[in-house]
């Protein structure tokens, strides 16, 4: 194989899929829900989603 037929194959450099500001705008979200749900099994998936999405925005 050549090198520009390998090159071809490899992926491109990926793309963040969310930014910042979308993070901080789901973790209001989950806020929200979390208010408004009575299950405290769901509660307590929402809490961690809502604190791992905190990890990767800074400052918070």
């Amino acid at each position: 194989m050549t090198e520009t037929a390998t090159m071809a194959r490899e992926p491109g450099r990926a793309r963040a899929l969310f930014s910042t500001a979308d993070f901080r705008l789901l973790r209001a979200a989950l806020a929200s829900h979390a208010r408004a749900t009575e299950d405290r099994e769901e509660l307590a998936k929402i809490n961690a989603l809502h604190h791992r999405l905190g990890t990767y925005v800074s400052g918070e």
